[in-house]
């Protein structure tokens, strides 16, 4: 018999594998990220809200606060619109890799939303980043454009983490996500009518879509939410965001074994990627030290 605590480690190391393959099911779905994403946030809303229902947890916040949620939908939608936009028009290992910077993007917002003082390791680390950003410029230079879209949403990433982070030990994380997920899919309902609206054309599916579809929406997107905030109640902080940094390097490992030579890069994008996915984890160490320290 496997004791709870392995059990939970397991549990863990495979949410994060789930969130990898994330990127996978966004190369094998035919749609466009904008169509692709809203069908994502419907089937998980749906969802969620099943599993709210069934366990009957309360929805009721004050008009303000839900307000509030509704406006964070926005940007985690935006997120993962550009997320999936930037392997449609590059690859998924150029999109992970680029990613991973959502650290180095928060320890930048952090200081001026929590008005704390820069840390000498956060300097350090981002000095790092932009040399490994700048290694992947040099040599992938036809992926510019995806390289961009995808630090973009790794800088809306850390946004929204900050910003749900002010919300995540008052409120109930439940009902909070619900209503950021209504706000997603309404910011992007909106968005679809400048694309065509809701036509044949734009939810062209071909054949096994609505099966990879449905994964993305449940196993890929329901589960892991409602999973990772058990989990969380039996591993500490510091254990969490070790396993969870390991996404990227799920993901890669995935695509190049999955589609292979189209995901096959240069030694020099491979190098750039390691030096960023090192700063992601000598971050943690360094938090964690910190932390250490103090007690």
């Amino acid at each position: 018999m496997l004791d709870a605590n392995f059990k939970n480690h397991l549990q863990l190391h495979l949410i994060v594998f789930i969130w990898g393959f994330t990127a996978i099911l966004g190369e094998l779905i035919s749609l466009s990220a904008l169509p692709l994403v809203w069908t994502r946030i419907l089937i998980a809303l749906v969802l969620i809200f099943v599993y709210i229902k069934i366990r009957k947890i309360s929805l009721k916040f004050s008009p303000k606060l839900i307000t509030t949620f509704i406006v964070c939908g926005f940007v985690i939608a935006l997120h993962w619109f550009t997320f999936f936009h930037a392997i449609k028009i590059s690859n998924i290992s150029i999109t992970l890799a680029c990613i991973s910077t959502g650290a180095f993007f928060t320890s930048i917002l952090e200081p001026i939303f929590f008005k704390r003082k820069i840390v000498w390791y956060e300097v350090f680390l981002g000095i790092l980043v932009v040399v490994g950003l700048g290694i992947i410029f040099s040599v992938e230079t036809q992926y510019v454009a995806g390289i961009l879209v995808a630090l973009f949403s790794a800088f809306l990433s850390a946004s929204f983490s900050i910003i749900n982070g002010k919300f995540a030990g008052k409120y109930d994380s439940n009902g909070i996500s619900f209503y950021e997920l209504l706000g997603g899919l309404l910011f992007l309902t909106f968005c679809m009518f400048f694309i065509g609206g809701f036509t044949s054309e734009v939810f062209h599916f071909q054949k096994l879509d609505w099966l990879w579809l449905l994964i993305l929406g449940s196993v890929c997107t329901a589960y892991p939410f409602i999973a990772s905030i058990n989990i969380m109640k039996y591993l500490s902080p510091y254990t969490c965001m070790l396993t969870i940094n390991l996404e990227p390097i799920y993901g890669i490992l995935l695509a190049v074994i999955i589609f292979k030579n189209q995901e096959k890069m240069t030694p020099e994008f491979y190098l750039g990627a390691v030096i960023i996915l090192s700063t992601v984890l000598l971050n943690v160490y360094f938090k964690n030290r910190k932390k250490r320290k103090v007690i």
